[in-house]
């Protein structure tokens, strides 16, 4: 049998307004004391989520450099391991065009991109496993020696594969790239320049390797790297076509990228860094010259606040912030 309650109000009895009025005031205080920490922690750290953002571009890792491209895997373990010194830690392209940039607070964000899908960068061994110093070996060991560096990265693919012609052989690739975090991306069919060449060249060189990618990997690629970093005529071109729909598209060089919450930031023409020691053109436009910048000048750079559900930023950057990202500011 079951036991039932009964309450019964008396004619005299009143509800306890004084309660729900309190409601809401007590709501909008807690509301406005976690949004005071917030900005206290933000403060603290001098998060700064209107930065730049460098983007890296890789090409092949291999043990004698044969173009300004190539890095040694001691070259490349060295890259690492001044990002790891310098409290970088790597986001996808796909997380930075996005703006879902989640990182440790005080940490700035750095993305690293390989184009051109180069066997030196991804080798399976008869286990499945990345052959020793191949790009994404060299990652994974030294994020493992490395707690809080991730080992993401953003590969650019063309039909080249990572030197496998096998449909089979492919797949295993990009799936094993899919299964651990990194990024696929698009880097059109055959590497040609898209400058000047007709729409319908254009959608084919990029929707075709579009196509191959999801049919492999069952992902279809939210980003794109532009051969040479040359836009076709139109640049919505190569963000839009019949087979794909891309949130940004990476040129190549030659500065640090505005942030996704940024005003300056552009998601059909995002600048990326060549990795390469200060020397020739390279004494101001690529990697060491630019983090040493950044370096210097660390009110230029990202640095995050540690919470992905806000952007934070010193009060006078107000004017940058993108409008659609009104809601998220933390100003301090």
């Amino acid at each position: 049998m079951l036991a039932t309650t009964v309450i019964v109000t008396g004619c005299d009895s009143q509800p306890n307004t004084a309660k729900v009025a309190d409601a809401k005031p007590n709501a909008a205080a807690q509301a406005q004391a976690m949004k005071a920490a917030k900005v206290k922690a933000a403060a603290r750290v001098k998060a700064n989520e209107l930065g730049q953002i460098p983007v890296l571009m890789f090409h092949r890792i291999v043990p004698k450099p044969a173009t300004t491209d190539d890095r040694s895997p001691q070259q490349f373990r060295a890259d690492l391991e001044r990002l790891i010194k310098e409290d970088y830690v790597p986001i996808t392209a796909a997380e930075m065009v996005s703006g879902k940039i989640d990182i440790p607070a005080g940490k700035h964000a750095v993305v690293l991109t390989f184009d051109d899908s180069s066997p030196s960068q991804l080798t399976l061994n008869q286990m499945g496993e990345p052959q020793k110093d191949t790009a994404v070996a060299i990652l994974k060991e030294v994020a493992a020696k490395n707690p809080g560096f991730r080992p993401a990265a953003t590969f650019y693919v063309t039909r080249d594969m990572f030197g496998k012609t096998v449909r089979e052989e492919q797949a295993q690739a990009l799936l094993w790239l899919k299964d651990n975090g990194f990024e696929i991306g698009n880097h059109t069919r055959d590497h040609l320049n898209l400058r000047g060449r007709p729409q319908k060249e254009v959608e084919e060189q990029i929707g075709t390797i579009a196509q191959q990618i999801t049919a492999l990997s069952y992902t279809k690629p939210t980003t794109i790297a532009l051969p040479y970093g040359n836009q076709p005529s139109k640049k919505d071109w190569a963000m839009r076509g019949k087979h794909y729909r891309h949130q940004g598209a990476f040129l190549a060089g030659y500065t640090p990228a505005p942030a996704p919450f940024s005003k300056a930031f552009d998601p059909a023409g995002i600048p990326r860094i060549k990795v390469m020691e200060k020397k020739g053109d390279c004494a101001q436009f690529c990697s060491h010259a630019w983090l040493d910048w950044l370096k210097a000048n660390p009110d230029m750079r990202y640095t995050s606040d540690g919470d992905p559900r806000t952007v934070a930023y010193p009060k006078f950057k107000s004017p940058y912030l993108r409008k659609s990202f009104a809601q998220w500011g933390l100003p301090y």
